[in-house]
């Protein structure tokens, strides 16, 4: 029975649901790899290019909110409000009430959010991955109501610790609870709302923080007198569904603490994968490769237990100060084979040995789900290699893309 499932007459409110939201999380990605912009107002832009005043706001840092900015707002008057440092990062002369300015780069965040999405995978049963820098975690199988705060906060640490980013983190009974718990307290948020407490929590809330209630949905809920989640909760459902249709219904039942739905993943994964950060960067090869190995051991009993074949291994390496490289290989055929998957990574980390390292991933990808014997190495022949002595279904250099 998954981590979700339900005997008969097990009541819903039994599960324990982690909602998990990355705070400004394309900003937080560029004060990871600039950490002098940390305390300051940090705006990305989409379609921005350094210098000009074109594209849109795609996330504002809390610094930069506080001057008006806001997502979607339009580049030219997010300038306006909050005009672009002339500066660089850690200068000794910043000017006052100005921010910094990033163009969008998603290869970056994606590789953020890569390592995010595995420790989420590592800590619970299901995860529903909503974008790349939310989730929800069904944690029923991994603590109880009375641990629960306990493991919130082991979760919010470990991200960052680990991957280097603060998220906030609501648990509830329910997805919708779940999710509004994530939002009360942002930034660096733990809100924990236990069973029965659902409809008092909710109840004061302004009608906007119900899941599923827009600006204009709360708009044309207030010229109906509904101002609170607990007036909707106590409105006519038959009126709601008159209004809105179906939405009203499902928005009456969130406002009232109730939501059935289970925690389930969004189709079939793209790749496996685990990372690990070295306390300091190390250049000692043995731990370079202890490290890869393990990780490499990880990533193929992740594979093994979901019953999964993999055509590609591919390894992350991040040098100081963050520049990350990425290798990988291509087989001549679906495998599940642990020593494949280690022997591979060490040959493709070959041209790092001893450099300095940051940080070390190991990924299969271009996955097959099927039943049956697995193949192994020996079941496939090695590609012949060149003169060069490269395996001509190498991928060499991958866009850090393509570890989503």
């Amino acid at each position: 029975m998954g981590p979700s499932a339900r005997l008969p007459g097990t009541a819903a409110r039994d599960r324990i649901v982690a909602h998990i939201d990355m705070d400004c999380f394309y900003a937080a990605c560029e004060r990871l790899r600039e950490p002098a912009l940390r305390g300051e107002p940090v705006v990305v832009g989409m379609g921005y290019e350094p210098g000009t005043d074109s594209g849109a706001v795609a996330t504002a840092s809390y610094e930069a909110r506080a001057f008006g900015v806001e997502s979607a707002m339009a580049l030219s008057e997010a300038l306006e409000l909050l005009p672009r440092k002339v500066d660089v990062a850690g200068s000794d002369h910043p000017v006052d009430e100005a921010g910094f300015y990033r163009p969008v780069d998603m290869p970056f965040y994606e590789s953020v959010a890569a390592e995010a999405r595995t420790l989420l995978h590592e800590r619970a049963g299901t995860v529903r991955e909503v974008s790349i820098d939310e989730a929800y975690l069904d944690v029923t199988d991994r603590t109880d109501w009375e641990a629960a705060g306990a493991f919130a906060r082991d979760l919010k640490s470990a991200v960052t610790d680990e991957v280097g980013v603060t998220a906030s983190v609501g648990v509830a009974p329910t997805m919708s609870a779940a999710k509004i718990a994530s939002d009360h307290d942002k930034p660096d948020g733990l809100v924990v709302v236990e069973p029965g407490e659902v409809a008092d929590f909710l109840a004061p809330l302004d009608v906007e923080a119900v899941h599923g209630v827009g600006p204009v949905t709360a708009g044309e809920l207030r010229t109906l007198g509904i101002e609170t989640a607990g007036d909707l909760a106590a409105a006519d459902p038959s009126v709601l569904t008159d209004r809105f249709g179906e939405r009203g219904r499902q928005v009456h039942r969130f406002a009232r603490g109730a939501d059935d739905r289970d925690v389930e993943p969004r189709g079939r994964p793209k790749s496996l994968s685990r990372e690990s950060a070295f306390t300091e960067a190390t250049a000692d090869p043995d731990r370079q490769v202890d490290r890869l190995r393990t990780l490499a051991d990880g990533v193929a009993e992740r594979a093994k237990g979901r019953d999964v074949l993999y055509r590609t291994i591919s390894i992350k390496v991040v040098t100081p100060p963050f520049d990350v490289s990425t290798r990988a290989r291509s087989l001549p055929g679906p495998v599940a084979d642990g020593e494949l998957v280690a022997g591979v990574a060490e040959e493709l980390f070959a041209e790092f040995l001893a450099d300095p390292v940051r940080k070390l991933g190991v990924r299969v990808s271009n996955l097959s789900f099927a039943d049956g014997e697995q193949p192994s190495l020996a079941q496939w022949t090695d590609p012949a290699r060149d003169e060069h002595g490269r395996n001509p279904t190498d991928d060499g250099q991958r866009s850090l893309t393509e570890y989503d």
